[in-house]
């Protein structure tokens, strides 16, 4: 009996998981709460895998149940959970609509390449780092690609539409503000999608087979599952349908044999099989059988969020008149640490447990979560930190330690988080701009939420003062700060979050007659 049916099922599950796990990294709006983007998450296998072995959470160890469903039906995870694979097969679908002529034929495995990869990717995370995982991650790898190169891009038109249907009086979209893009940064997922379209769109499945770790495990896995695709010698009629339709490029037309550690359960030679010489064994039939939120804006709101992101844009802000300093700032600043995100402990918990995935810095509300470069070090490269030049971390704001699927990012109640110490704040004062040009400033003090930076009289005009034991490290301070192109003020990482002290609000002991009329 034929089993073309698989097939559907397989595509329309892959496209749930793809439109759900695309819709993570481009949510213009935050319309999906990140207590579910968890679930969503769950069962890809190595945040997952990375999340069990650094906090020991079993509730998070969804990759057990990817190697379950392996040892049952094969590779369902590359066929159907991974976005990564369903990208492929998107770019593989396109290589046969624009050479219809196109056909797959058997390769042979390499082993040597594929373990090597596999085998990497085993030491260093032996020796603590997660450098080769997060290189080849296909989930990680997905996320860059979509933080990066793709939501700028849907950012983009989403202003353009807002901008051209407010000449209409319609005002259901805002634009949206994009703070920075790093091209250096962006290279990277920029030559991956282009090695991931070639591959794909010449040679199917060849990434999955040749260089993902994942696939390998699962691959070696795949040869013990329950359930496989088989040939069968006395109904095949050798018309190497099912040979030349196969992505994965795993299928023996000659002896009749399927190579079970690169077949990716596509299902594909189950629909072109013209007799019953291909079969899935042990398969029992089950027929297994969404909604949609409208959200309308007010006019007020879309002039709100149009006028913020023409203040921002600008470099306006809201609570104070711009300063622009008239000379430049002199002595340059060298931190020795970043700032890891609130919730990730220290600097070698962020570094050891996170797959650089990039949903923290797309779910990020100011945007100051950015890939770093090398300032984790070459082997922390595409790791978020907090950039204070481009935004600040919300006083108010828990969500990177929401999101987070690795455990690189503990889950932090909004309490605990206000005390957090990120960082120390520190002071040059021969490039503030109250000593260089002997005028007002005050913008550091004016947007730190703890009072952790305030100002105190120096030559008829004030000047700022630190205190460390009530900062946070939001980076509010530095972020504010107009000095260039070096800032005044700035944060220091603390390599291991610490915990500041609570300012207590200062009550004024002077009685207020509420009987008096108001001078105003």
């Amino acid at each position: 009996m034929k089993l073309s049916h698989l097939k559907k099922i397989r595509v329309i599950v892959s496209l749930i998981f793809f439109a759900l796990i695309a819709f993570l990294f481009l949510d213009l709006s935050n319309l999906v709460s990140p207590a579910y983007t968890n679930y969503l998450t769950y069962l890809q296998f190595v945040p997952s895998f990375i999340k069990i072995i650094t906090v020991f959470d079993l509730a998070s160890a969804g990759f057990i149940i990817i190697l379950i469903l392996t040892l049952l039906f094969g590779r369902f995870y590359c066929s159907s959970i991974c976005p990564l694979g369903t990208l492929q097969d998107i770019f593989a679908y396109l290589g046969k609509k624009i050479h219809k002529k196109k056909y797959y034929h058997l390769l042979k495995p390499n082993n040597f390449l594929r373990y090597s990869f596999l085998i990497l990717a085993s030491i260093f995370l032996f020796w603590g780092s997660l450098f080769i995982i997060n290189l080849l991650d296909p989930y990680s790898n997905f996320g860059r690609i979509f933080t990066q190169l793709i939501k700028p891009i849907i950012i983009g038109i989403n202003n353009l539409v807002a901008f051209t249907l407010s000449r209409f009086d319609i005002y259901s979209i805002y634009p949206i503000e994009i703070k920075s893009i790093d091209l250096i940064l962006a290279l990277f997922p920029f030559s991956f999608l282009v090695l991931i379209f070639w591959l794909s769109f010449y040679h199917g499945r060849l990434f999955c087979n040749t260089v993902c770790p994942v696939g390998s495990i699962l691959g070696l896995l795949s040869k013990f599952s329950l359930f496989k695709i088989k040939i069968d010698k006395q109904n095949c009629i050798s018309c190497n349908l099912c040979e030349r339709i196969c992505k994965s490029e795993c299928i023996d037309k000659k002896n009749k044999v399927v190579d079970y550690t690169r077949c990716v359960d596509c299902f594909n030679c189950l629909t072109v099989c013209p007799s019953e010489g291909i079969t899935f064994s042990k398969y029992k039939q089950n027929k297994n059988t969404e909604t949609d939120s409208d959200i309308n804006y007010s006019k007020r709101e879309f002039i709100l969020k149009s006028a913020a992101f023409i203040y921002f844009s600008s470099g306006f802000s809201f609570a104070q008149k711009k300063i622009i300093p008239k000379k430049f700032s002199t002595i340059p600043i060298l931190k020795k640490f970043p700032v890891s995100p609130p919730g990730s402990k220290s600097i070698q918990h962020f570094t050891n447990s996170c797959t650089a995935c990039n949903l923290c810095v797309s779910a990020c509300p100011t945007q100051v979560l950015q890939p770093s470069f090398l300032e984790y070090g070459f082997l922390g490269m595409l790791q978020p930190m907090m950039n204070f030049k481009i935004g600040f971390c919300n006083f108010d704001c828990v969500i990177c330690s929401q999101v987070c699927p690795s455990g690189a990012i503990l889950p932090v109640k909004l309490e605990k988080k206000k005390t957090i110490q990120l960082g120390k704040v520190n002071f040059i004062k021969e490039n503030c701009i109250v000593v260089t040009e002997k005028t007002d400033c005050g913008a550091c003090a004016e947007h730190c939420p703890t009072k952790a930076v305030t100002m105190v009289p120096y030559e008829n005009i004030k000047i700022p003062e630190i205190k460390n034991e009530y900062c946070v490290g939001c980076g509010a301070c530095e972020n504010a700060c107009p000095t260039k192109p070096y800032k005044s003020i700035y944060i220091e990482g603390n390599p291991i979050h610490l915990t500041a002290k609570k300012k207590e609000d200062i009550k004024s002991n002077e009685k207020i007659d509420y009987k008096e009329e108001f001078p105003f």
